[in-house]
């Protein structure tokens, strides 16, 4: 069985491809994994100074969880912590050398992780941006929290509440930045991403890892706190009804049938 995630070295340059075009790139189980792995890597590999992180094919950069494997449930993650079942993200993994990520498509759910949680994001000037959690009953919490610190609470409050009814054209998302540079292909993208890639790669590893983590940690100072809340928050819903209709009904193709007691228990 071929991993769901490629992960090439060149020129000292860690390039990680989402590689599940058939399914949007979408992250499943074996993928989870595979990020964890290959982050750990990255951080750990003294020949590797920067990482891109990017979809296979043209369609997709990143569609989110499968939603196919959410009919299965999450099990024992109820009693377990933030920090042991989100690691596949770089700043998850507490990565220390610049990541960029290049977006060649369609980003949408967990898929907004990798861009909010990269150093830099470059970006088709033709694809969307959406969060479609609430349309199939789960709730935009971690992911939230990323967009609302790159791009502020609005945008994260448009695209968490309207779900599948709003997509957020790359060019707004460069004005409010969540995306740093445009261009104008896909290939084009990756040209750019490579260019700056060797751009750190010339510079002091410790000077860049230093900077990095002084400008994050001035909008983080609040983090942890908000980051712990909002995992309890997801958490929560887990034993709601609708986080059950949701996938059943994407599942089956028809509309969902929604809960609207907050209460309810399944």
């Amino acid at each position: 069985m071929s991993s769901p995630l490629r992960f090439e070295i060149e020129d000292r340059v860690a390039i990680l491809t989402l590689d599940r075009p058939e399914r949007g790139n979408s992250i499943d189980p074996r993928m989870l994994k595979a990020l964890e792995q290959a982050w750990a890597r990255v951080e750990a590999d003294p020949g590797i100074r920067v990482a891109i992180v990017t979809g296979a094919g043209e369609r997709h950069f990143c569609t989110g969880a499968d939603v196919s494997g959410l009919e299965q449930g999450v099990g024992g993650l109820n009693n377990r912590q933030y920090r042991d079942e989100n690691r596949f993200s770089p700043r998850m993994m507490h990565v220390t050398k610049p990541v960029i990520c290049a977006v060649n498509g369609l980003v949408n759910g967990a898929g907004l992780h990798f861009v909010a949680d990269s150093d830099v994001s470059i970006s088709r000037d033709d694809v969307d941006y959406m969060d479609t959690h609430v349309s199939v009953g789960q709730v935009s919490a971690l992911e939230s929290i990323g967009v609302a610190r790159r791009a502020g609470p609005g945008a994260a409050l448009l695209m968490g509440l309207a779900g599948r009814g709003y997509r957020m054209p790359a060019t707004r998302a460069y004005e409010l930045g969540l995306v740093d540079l445009l261009e104008p292909s896909a290939t084009a993208v990756m040209a750019r991403a490579r260019e700056l890639a060797q751009a750190m790669v010339r510079n002091s590893p410790q000077a860049m890892a230093l900077t990095k983590r002084a400008i994050w940690n001035s909008v983080e100072n609040v983090e942890p706190q908000a980051t712990l809340y909002a995992w309890e928050l997801l958490k929560s819903h887990w034993s709601h009804p609708d986080f059950e209709e949701g996938p059943k009904a994407f599942a089956e193709k028809r509309p969902a049938n929604w809960n609207l007691d907050p209460n309810a228990r399944r």
